[in-house]
């Protein structure tokens, strides 16, 4: 289902449990009220319920890890299968981490883990695990994926560029008819629930729910004392706590760098934000509306109640979850409501990203309990609550979910659609395609069909047509009979008709060679860190048409649905990266993270599947791809990626040698990450183009498939110069991308379909010695000012459009300057 409110069935193992240490009493008393009262300022009487069979299970490990520190245990009990606190999950209830992670009383507390959460799946829908070397194993839903199609043996010679793809687009309709619904119903299969964007029809209203937030970080020793006291049960302002003040916090944004104290921006553990919603009085007094909220993205781990009641939990950031509050607000009726949301912002080799604690434990050093937060990524862990917070209506029968596909049969678009419907078995679905000016030009019926557009509009990226980015509407329409008379709800999804394609050599849109001319960026801003914020998004947009780029990658993870949106308004492709970066352990590799990696990637198609401007998924960023699990790691995430979505390439960005990766065989694209003269040969760029053939011919001739430069570049403090040019100066910088340009001319002649400069503007990251406040390898500043990089950028990029135009007039850089934003 979808990542709606993930519940602990508490009602589950109801003996009586010893009295817990350093565990969060929510978990034992605050659980799911009985007979919940939602009236303004009550609290709902809550019933003693036992600690959850996840929270069992890590506090079961922390007495036999103190039990064996104090000689007392048997050390059979921590050999890597749990055995005593498997037994006392009971059936259904997955276990927690082969081996779990070690949280001290005086320690932050962990999020639950990846599989301590995880919901219980019917018998047919039950995983293998098979383990492969230390820590190593693969996850194979049945039915399992079927296998990548053979591809050519190494050195043999591929077909020319415009052949292959004439023989693709001549098979591609008749193959469809046949592979297509086959393949498309596997991937529907395994995305069960919807998570529409919530828009606003004639059936359906939105609250945003930004502004000024109550918030309050936990800065007890255990950080614990928001459970302990149940902040959630009353206003947090009226709470009394010695763990730190109650502050004014801005949503969206992080919260790490809005305010004066030094500790709250390295801050590690449990924070809190509250608000007051005041709800229409419709919303409140028709049972036939259900109400719902639906957070954008809470970093890392959050707990969401409404008026004291337990109503969601979400593990990972940068992703949506919603939870229907409908019989909260309506049991009053209630005026308004109290949103509280705790979030841990914890990293452990489990999580994505993943990190690790370090506890100092030398008392001569440190105080008693210090400890800090590590990670093996490369920009800074901002927290909190990053995008919209609202509330949205829906008839209590709805339009769920709504998956398209499209292809091309000459000059006829297909798009190809699926509709799930809540609340009722008895409805009827209308479906119309509406094209730009709003005229009809398609129409069916039923949850599933296929619309034939004649002389088709295709979605072309920016720069590679006339017009770019055509979108149409497609317009869903419910009438749903239920026990108190005919219910209709109302939807509408852009809909943009493209085709993608991998051949040995080249990527394809539409038949026509894509080449990937772009940047790599980071949701990241002064003061705002990773919140988002539509003056700045607006800006980005316009900086990357000034520079003529036409694609970037969302390192390292999801971004803003807004942005995406925008993607597919202005052409640019987008290749969509989950939160994989930093993956550099065997513990991370292990079949704890391969769980939680394969939810999120379902989160992720199932929230951006529709956009056109998504043309592959990136499942990670610089894994440990040369460790033994991680074969089985990526083979599994890779196939079952795919299964989600068959309509597109699946990736991710290497930095092994091409002799050790074991995860790029199973890639479609190969996306390779190098800093020649930068990390090594410091200064020496006279090596770089021999260095950077190497590597380029290397990975053609072993695998035969596409190569991406996905990362490349140099560190530049704006107004840095120096002649001959010297590391960190806006010469080097310059120098450095001019030596990468040379080879790149030559090898997009043969196999390399692209290249993303790294960075598009600088931006945060932890303290070091190699970081002058932040990564400076932007060609634009943190403020979006232009470095000498920018100037040079934009001149390639915009000689690149013109050799890839499919259209008789050349493009200008001019023409950016007369095409309206419009949203």
């Amino acid at each position: 289902m979808a990542p709606r409110a993930r519940r602990a069935d508490v009602t589950r193992h109801a003996e009586a449990l010893p009295e817990l240490t350093g565990v969060p009493q929510a978990y034992v008393n605050g659980g799911v009220p009985s007979r919940p009262s939602c009236r303004k300022g009550g609290n709902p009487a809550v019933s003693r319920v036992p600690l959850p069979p996840a929270a069992l299970n890590r506090w079961l490990w922390a007495r036999a890890a103190r039990e064996r520190r104090a000689g007392t245990g048997a050390r059979s009990d921590l050999a890597g299968t749990e055995p005593a606190a498997s037994a006392c999950l009971g059936p259904g209830w997955s276990s927690g981490p082969a081996r779990a992670p070690r949280w001290p009383h005086e320690g932050p507390p962990p999020p639950p883990s990846s599989l301590a959460w995880a919901s219980r799946r019917p018998p047919d829908q039950e995983l293998a695990f098979r383990q492969d070397g230390v820590g190593g194993g693969t996850r194979d839903a049945k039915p399992r994926p079927p296998p990548p199609p053979p591809r050519s043996a190494p050195g043999a010679r591929p077909q020319a560029a415009s052949c292959r793809a004439e023989t693709m687009l001549r098979e591609r309709a008749g193959a469809w008819a046949v592979l297509g619904p086959l393949l498309w119903g596997c991937g529907l299969a395994l995305l069960q629930g919807g998570m529409l964007y919530p828009r606003e029809s004639r059936s359906r209203e939105r609250k945003e729910l930004d502004g000024l937030w109550s918030f309050r970080a936990d800065f007890s020793d255990n950080r614990r004392q928001g459970f302990e006291q149940q902040w959630y049960r009353a206003p947090l302002r009226e709470v009394r706590a010695l763990s730190g003040p109650t502050l004014d916090m801005p949503v969206p944004s992080s919260f790490n760098d809005v305010g004066q104290d030094g500790r709250l921006r390295s801050f590690v553990g449990w924070v809190w934000y509250e608000r007051e919603a005041t709800l229409p009085q419709r919303w409140t007094q028709d049972l036939g509306t259900r109400v719902v909220l639906r957070i954008g993205s809470a970093h890392y781990y959050a707990i969401v109640w409404v008026n004291g009641v337990h109503v969601a939990e979400h593990e990972g950031g940068h992703l949506p979850f919603e939870a229907d509050i409908s019989k909260l607000v309506q049991s009053g009726p209630l005026s308004s409501c109290r949103i509280t949301i705790a979030i841990n912002n914890t990293l452990s080799p489990y999580t994505l990203p993943p990190g690790t604690i370090l506890y100092q434990t030398d008392t001569s050093k440190y105080p008693k309990g210090y400890f800090v937060q590590n990670t093996n990524f490369d920009f800074f862990n901002y927290a909190g609550l990053h995008r919209s917070v609202l509330l949205y209506t829906t008839p209590i029968s709805y339009i769920d979910d709504i998956t398209i596909t499209t292809d091309v049969d000459q000059d006829i678009g297909l798009v190809n659609y699926q509709i799930f419907i809540q609340g009722s078995e008895h409805f009827q679905l209308e479906v119309f395609l509406l094209d730009a000016d709003g005229r009809t030009v398609a129409q069916g019926t039923g949850g599933q069909g296929q619309l034939q557009v004649p002389r088709a509009h295709l979605w072309w990226p920016y720069l590679m047509h006339e017009h770019p980015a055509y979108l149409y509407s497609l317009e869903v329409r419910l009438t749903a009979q239920t026990a108190d008379g005919p219910v209709s709800d109302f939807y509408t999804l852009p809909v943009g008709i493209r085709t993608v394609a991998v051949t040995e050599s080249r990527f394809l849109i539409n038949g026509k060679p894509f080449y990937f001319h772009g940047v790599n960026k980071h949701e990241d801003a002064d003061i705002r860190g990773k919140g988002f914020d539509w003056p700045l998004l607006v800006k980005d947009f316009n900086l990357l048409r000034w520079l003529g780029a036409n694609a970037f990658r969302t390192s390292h993870y999801p971004y803003a649905e807004e942005l995406m949106q925008l993607c597919d308004r202005y052409g640019i492709v987008v290749i969509d990266e989950s939160p994989g970066a930093g993956i550099a352990l065997a513990q991370s590799l292990s079949n704890v993270s391969l769980q939680h990696h394969l939810e999120v990637m379902e989160e992720m198609v199932r929230r951006d599947k529709n956009h056109p401007a998504v043309v592959m998924w990136s499942v990670a960023n610089e894994p440990a791809s040369s460790l033994k699990p991680a074969g089985y790691y990526f083979k599994t995430l890779i196939a079952h990626t795919k299964a989600l979505d068959p309509s597109r390439p699946v990736t991710f960005v290497t930095k092994s040698s091409y002799e050790a990766d074991l995860g790029v065989p199973y890639v479609d694209v190969i996306c390779v990450n190098s800093y020649y003269s930068w990390y090594h040969d410091y200064g020496h760029m006279e090596v770089i183009q021999l260095q950077l053939a190497t590597q380029f011919e290397n990975w053609y001739r072993t695998y035969q498939k596409p190569i991406i430069q996905s990362e490349y570049g140099a560190e530049t403090i704006a107004g840095f110069h120096q002649d001959p040019p010297l590391m960190f100066s806006e010469e080097y910088q310059k120098g450095l991308l001019e030596q990468y340009h040379l080879v790149l001319d030559q090898k997009r002649k043969e196999y390399v379909v692209g290249e993303l400069i790294w960075n598009f503007a600088d931006f945060m990251t932890d303290q070091s010695p190699q970081r002058a406040i932040g990564n400076r390898k932007g060609i634009f500043t943190r403020q979006r000012q232009p470095k000498s990089a920018a100037f040079l950028l934009r001149e390639r990029y915009w000689k690149l459009a013109n050799e890839t135009w499919h259209h008789q007039s050349a493009v200008k850089p001019q023409c950016v300057e007369n095409s309206p934003f419009i949203f």
